[in-house]
């Protein structure tokens, strides 16, 4: 709008007989006006001389303006009744209830189509050429708008609707028919599969959903006749109705929970109980005598809503939520077994720890075999993440473990016994530090276990080539290679970083590999499907479903690692970006190889002890890296409050300067 306009110019501009886009863009513009303090100082005296009375406060500008506006029109009938006629036919062509039906709910019934829904109208540019108000509504207001049109008092706000406004009787006709549309939208959500089979049965005994067409029916008819007492006692049933959907589509929530998550249930869900929450507002603004402050109210709500329309944070978040709850929980199951609290389970994680060194020692060598044959890139980190895969689910086929692993799961086991709450006790905080301290420990026991036995492994079989064959494995050139790659004065720390963050990755692929696994009911489809079990026998399909329900976190997660190890350095590399990753188990396994091909004189050498010294960040920035990831995830799934944060750090601190031995070794029962 040209900022040069003034008031009379904007009204003498308003013609009734223009074109719809004409119009309705006259209004776009009016708002724009009212929204805009003037440049000179001289018209902003004017203004607030013209429409503050003294000892009263300063009203907003759009306010002001707006009083302005209307003091103008009172003086000159002519412009009054040219902006009324514009007005009235505003209101012929355009499609009112869709407003209070429509806006701020998806018309698709799936998370992804309302989200590109959303990009669609953060990029692409409205138009007011629309019989639709509910499109029309986000030209004509901002988010920012809630502040002045909440300032607007009632005699002014009667003067406005008087202007502006369709009608009394118009308006309501409007409510009434935007709430059969809503309440069609509900009742088809009650039935539709996603939430009907996902409901407590108890609350569906007596038919809400289907009773609330007639129930609105009910109430239309009674204020269209004027008859206010059927009125009100008709829309008291409708609204006990109401109450009852709402709580049936809230009994998903304990099923979602138990049965695995999916986003497009919990948009639904979500856009169910939006929906009821706007008929309660329209039927309060129809069966008022004097809807004057009811209709003020659900503008401001409307108005309320165009920033979540538009967001797309607000969207993720809400619905991500549950799934993060979910995946989270799913890897504090698994990540319970990597936390060792006594020390003879300290003592077995140790030992689970040296086999799955044992297990990497063999995976360093077939690395260093695949790199002799000089496949490209992509096949290359395609045999690279099958050797990682395959060794990763031996290690956990054989029930040991590799420390690197373990952070991203044991992050969520950690956060499912955080205290939440304001009042957590000193108590809860306590038990709590000491399950860090349980955390630290398993990871270094884990972290030890991995590199005393690949490391000593590598380096034997590289001595015992020397003896047998005369020359190692992983000849003098590999060797070179190592010490070149490991060293901390290279990129090693970023490498390393980089690999936690693909650790977590893949914590995140098995939560929701588990979550999909348990929300199609597979291990039910593999013990009870007809054809599987005539295939393997009722005894035999039972004990499949068990080992895949207890298993396919655990496979997600060590064949994604694999193939994310693997696969992502080369396609990154092919998109420009020069990454690589470090796990600190292969790398101690390299190095000792590097020792066995260049001999023990590479002791005596700093770059040797550079590489040491890599490989110590390594492990540091892939525990640390991947657990932060994992544990702030966690966090935000489960709401911990900023208060019961800064509580549990300053306790951990304690503990780190009172008993710092306890983070290493077990404590005596």
């Amino acid at each position: 709008m040209p900022q040069t306009w003034d008031l009379s110019a904007l009204i003498n501009a308003a013609d009734a007989r223009a074109s719809r886009a004409e119009r309705q863009l006259w209004l776009v513009r009016l708002v724009e006006w009212l929204r805009h303090e003037p440049r000179a100082a001289g018209a902003s005296r004017a203004v607030e001389s013209e429409t503050t009375h003294s000892g009263d406060a300063p009203s907003p500008w759009p306010v002001r303006r707006l009083k302005l506006l209307l003091m103008q029109l009172d003086k000159q009938g002519a412009l009054r009744e040219q902006l009324q006629g514009l007005v009235q036919a505003f209101w012929r062509d355009t499609d009112a209830p869709a407003l209070y039906a429509d806006l701020g709910f998806g018309a698709r019934r799936s998370f992804a189509a309302e989200l590109l829904a959303r990009l669609q109208l953060r990029v692409l540019p409205g138009t007011p050429d629309t019989r639709d108000l509910s499109s029309l509504f986000s030209l004509l207001f901002e988010p920012a708008d809630h502040h002045w049109l909440a300032a607007i008092d009632r005699d002014l706000w009667l003067r406005l609707a008087q202007l502006a406004g369709p009608g009394d009787q118009a308006a309501r006709a409007h409510m009434l028919d935007a709430i059969t549309s809503l309440v069609s939208a509900v009742q088809a959500a009650g039935y539709s599969p996603l939430l009907r089979q996902r409901m407590a049965p108890e609350l569906l005994r007596d038919e809400p959903f289907r009773q609330l067409s007639q129930a609105a029916q009910h109430v239309r008819e009674a204020v269209l006749e004027g008859r206010s007492d059927d009125a009100l006692r008709h829309a008291a049933y409708l609204r006990a109705l109401l109450d009852h959907c709402r709580q049936a589509a809230q009994s998903v929530l304990p099923h979602l929970e138990e049965f695995g998550v999916s986003v497009n249930i919990v948009f639904e869900l979500d856009q169910v109980l939006a929906r009821t929450d706007r008929i309660e507002a329209l039927l309060g603004a129809v069966l008022s005598p004097d809807n004057s402050a009811e209709t003020q109210h659900l503008l401001l709500a409307l108005v309320g809503t165009l920033k979540e329309a538009r967001g797309l944070r607000a969207l993720f978040a809400r619905h991500y939520s549950l799934l993060a709850r979910q995946v989270t929980e799913r890897s504090a199951e698994t990540g319970e077994h990597y936390i060792a609290s006594t020390r003879a389970q300290w003592l077995q994680m140790l030992k689970r720890a040296a086999g799955g060194g044992a297990v990497i020692a063999g995976t360093t060598f077939m690395k260093f075999w695949l790199g002799a044959l000089a496949l490209s890139a992509f096949w290359g980190g395609m045999a690279a993440g099958f050797n990682y895969a395959t060794s990763f689910v031996l290690v956990m086929l054989l029930h040991w473990t590799v420390a690197t692993k373990q952070p991203a799961m044991t992050a969520p086991a950690l956060a499912a016994v955080l205290p939440t709450g304001r009042s957590a006790t000193d108590q809860e905080i306590e038990s709590f530090v000491d399950r860090v301290a349980q955390l630290i420990r398993s990871q270094a026991a884990a972290i030890v276990g991995n590199v005393a036995a690949c490391a000593p492994l590598v380096l034997l079989v590289q001595l015992l080539a020397w003896g047998v064959a005369g020359a190692p494995v992983v000849g003098a050139k590999e060797g070179q290679y190592v010490l070149n790659s490991l060293t901390l004065l290279g990129p090693t720390a970023l490498f390393a970083a980089f690999t936690g963050v693909l650790l977590f990755a893949s914590s995140l692929i098995a939560g929701w590999a588990e979550n999909w696994f348990v929300y199609h009911r597979l291990d039910s489809a593999i013990a009870w499907n007809p054809r599987i079990v005539q295939r393997l026998g009722a005894a035999r399909a039972q004990r499949w479903a068990h080992w895949w329900r207890h298993h396919v976190s655990g496979l997600a997660a060590n064949v994604s690692l694999g193939f994310l190890l693997g696969l992502v350095p080369p396609v990154l590399t092919f998109l420009g970006l020069h990454l690589d990753v470090r796990h600190v188990t292969l790398a101690s396994g390299q190095l000792a190889a590097a020792l066995g091909a260049l001999g023990v004189g590479l002791l005596a050498e700093p770059a040797f002890w550079w590489c040491v010294a890599g490989i110590a960040t390594t492990g540091l920035l892939n525990l640390g890296v991947s657990f932060g990831l994992a544990f702030t995830v966690a966090l935000r799934s489960r709401g911990v409050q900023v208060q019961v944060r800064a509580r549990i750090a300053r306790a951990i601190w304690q503990r780190v300067r009172t008993a710092p031995l306890s983070l290493v070794w077990p404590p005596r029962e």
